[in-house]
């Protein structure tokens, strides 16, 4: 649990590095929350909790951008930091967008190991652990 809310801690923070697991629970803690988002606008236009179209569009507007402007600057520093991992520059983000390749080139490294030890953006994350474990 503590991997998803460890982006929010480090709410600005572009320098370093992180690790898979942090990038992928973060992840998959917005997907978790925009599922509840989009559920609960359904159940409420399904059980007529909003009298109109526009209602149910206000919903959706206050709720999910209020959440996208809460996790912007979060999942661009996250994923910065996990370029960083993968010994590549922040800078690649800018892949995203070349519609579809750049997509998945990203993919790519976000999935990709991280270098082991140090690398021009700092120390290993995934050996500080490891140490912190074993003391």
């Amino acid at each position: 649990m503590r991997w998803m809310f460890m982006p929010l801690r480090r709410y600005a923070d572009f320098a370093g590095r992180s690790r898979r697991r942090e990038y992928w629970m973060f992840a998959l803690m917005n997907i978790v929350i925009w599922s509840i988002i989009l559920l609960l606008g359904l159940w409420g236009a399904e059980e007529r909790l909003f009298s109109s179209e526009e209602e149910l569009s206000l919903y959706f507007i206050l709720t999910g951008g209020l959440y996208s402007l809460v996790t912007l600057v979060p999942s661009l520093a996250v994923t910065v930091r996990r370029l960083h991992d993968t010994d590549k520059s922040g800078w690649m983000i800018l892949l995203s967008l070349i519609p579809i390749i750049g997509g998945l080139i990203l993919l790519v490294f976000y999935v990709t190991e991280g270098t082991e030890g140090p690398n021009r953006f700092g120390l290993d994350p995934k050996a500080g652990e490891e140490l912190a474990a074993t003391a």
